[in-house]
Formats: structure tokens, C-alpha cells, sequence
């Protein structure tokens, strides 16, 4: 019975230390839910609640945070989540996020445009501004 608390608490203790954050530009005001964002990072709103352009970020398929970042705020697997850009980009309705290879590179684009959002791996740095984590 200790074996399993403990291993539990480990566990979870492992999930948080990996846990990821959406973030944006700190100068965004936008609110926002995870409804919002998984609207934007799924192609259904190209823009945030205030109206204002939002253009997504993401991490290359295949890295740890972006499997994260799919399971955990969209509520989909790599295979799933490339399935479902498959038929939006055939039938021209819309196309994934741009890609990129890590979170350095997120973290220098959202810094610098306050109409990007994307996400990371941890809880960033001062140049950004957290709204979610997953």
C-alpha cells in the first residue's frame, strides 16, 4: 500500500515537472480558456477573443512538448492530430501551425510578435506571457 501512495505521488510529482504552458506576447490582454486556444492551435479561429489576429505556434511533430501539448490541451494523439490537418488541408479549409524546432524558438517569435501564440515545455521566461498550462 505505501509502495503504491508512493509511487503515486512520484508520478504525479514527474507529470508537473514536464507540465507545459500556452503563452503569447505580454502586451496580449486577450482572455483566455482552453476552449479558446485549442480553437486557434485546431484551425477553427484565426483570432483571439478580442478580435485580434492570432496566429499559432507550434513544436515540431515528434517532440516530447508537442505531444504534450496535443494530449493534454487538445485532447488528441500525433496520429489523430495529423489525420485531422490531412482533411482540412485537402479540402483547403485551413493549415496547421507553423513549426518549429524548439522552445527557444517559440519563446523569440511570441517575444516578438504580439499575435503569435504558442506553447513550450516549463514556464518560460520574462519575455513572455503564460495563459494556460497543460
Amino acid at each position: 500500500m505505501k509502495k503504491t501512495l508512493i509511487a503515486a505521488v512520484l508520478t504525479m510529482a514527474s507529470m508537473n515537472a514536464v507540465a507545459g504552458s500556452v503563452i503569447v506576447h505580454p502586451s496580449n490582454s486577450a482572455a483566455l480558456d482552453n476552449s479558446s486556444i485549442k480553437r486557434i492551435f485546431l484551425g477553427k479561429s484565426k483570432s483571439f477573443p478580442g478580435g485580434s489576429s492570432a496566429v499559432p505556434i507550434s513544436l515540431a511533430e515528434g517532440s516530447g512538448g508537442a505531444d504534450t501539448f496535443n494530449k493534454g490541451m487538445l485532447g488528441k494523439s500525433a496520429s489523430q492530430l495529423k489525420s485531422y490537418w490531412a482533411k482540412l488541408v485537402f479540402t483547403g479549409k485551413a493549415t496547421p501551425p507553423k513549426s518549429v524546432a524548439n522552445d527557444a524558438e517559440v519563446l523569440a517569435l511570441i517575444a516578438a510578435n504580439p499575435n503569435m501564440i504558442g506553447f513550450i515545455e516549463g514556464a518560460g521566461d520574462g519575455s513572455v506571457k503564460v495563459v494556460a498550462s497543460y
